[in-house]
């Protein structure tokens, strides 16, 4: 059976930057253990796999390692990928996903992502958290959720260069709680706030651009800065910038994707 294939490169205006996400379409669904291994061979963060049309679909991400409950980037690839080839004049898709119902809308050049908001309380680390990343945060929250494969951990510091200067080991990461750690502090140059994100558990060590983590980290940073409007850049390697908005419960992301690759696989049964 081949499929088709796409790689956007998503939360950039230009390629090889940004967060890479593969997009695969899919007629109907095939085992999840096809699924898992069709992701293990893209080797990216988050492989997106979509079933059905007219504006509705049903969406799953997978890393190489797992399926996971929540992934905005790949969200944002795979909207960008109806947009652009299966429903061009579509206004707003709808996903239904393991995190609720989903909602892309296309404003301009801008993909606006609606996903749901999930505040973080302080935690009290103990330092283990600053021995993982190499430098000491003054705050430490965590997510509160009922899935703990949800669960993630922010690392408040003073400085966007601190930030980028963090040089984690891995090893400890994997022995704290949550799935993964996320690292923020406040921007500069035109950036309200800065962030990082690592997930050594997923077989992430740093995700390139995130868009879960910030359906915390937008919360926390609207509530310091008294305002829901806000501009982010996460500081990987690739590097990707989010426009952002608080609205009540629900965070909205824009951003805008590039198209990489389009091609078909293979995935050995027949078909």
């Amino acid at each position: 059976m081949q499929l088709p294939i796409y790689q956007v490169d998503a939360f950039t205006d230009r390629l090889f930057a940004g967060n890479p996400a593969a997009v695969v379409p899919l007629a109907e669904w095939l085992p999840d253990e096809t699924l898992r291994r069709i992701a293990m061979e893209n080797n990216l963060s988050e492989t997106a796999f979509f079933t059905g049309g007219n504006g509705s679909y049903r969406l799953r991400w997978f890393t190489p390692l797992r399926e996971i409950d929540l992934c905005g980037h790949a969200t944002l690839a795979s909207a960008f990928i109806i947009f652009e080839r299966y429903e061009t004049s579509a206004g707003e898709l709808r996903f239904d996903t393991a995190s609720g119902e989903l909602r892309v809308r296309r404003e301009g050049e801008l993909l606006w992502l609606d996903f749901p908001a999930r505040a973080a309380q302080p935690w009290p680390d103990e330092g283990k958290v600053g021995e993982a990343l190499g430098r000491e945060p003054v705050a430490v929250l965590r997510t509160a959720l009922d899935n703990p494969d949800s669960d993630k951990l922010v690392a408040v510091f003073e400085s966007a260069r601190e930030v980028a200067e963090l040089a984690p080991d891995m090893h400890r990461l994997l022995a704290l709680p949550g799935q993964g750690v996320a690292a923020t502090a406040p921007g500069m140059n035109g950036v309200d706030f800065v962030s990082r994100y690592f997930v050594p558990k997923v077989g992430v060590p740093e995700d390139p651009v995130t868009g879960s983590t910030h359906c915390t980290l937008v919360p926390y940073w609207a509530e310091r800065f008294g305002r829901d409007r806000l501009r982010a850049r996460q500081l990987s390697a690739r590097g990707g910038s989010l426009e952002c908005e608080l609205d009540g419960e629900r965070v909205r992301l824009g951003g805008r994707a590039v198209l990489y690759l389009e091609g078909r696989i293979s995935t050995g049964q027949p078909g």
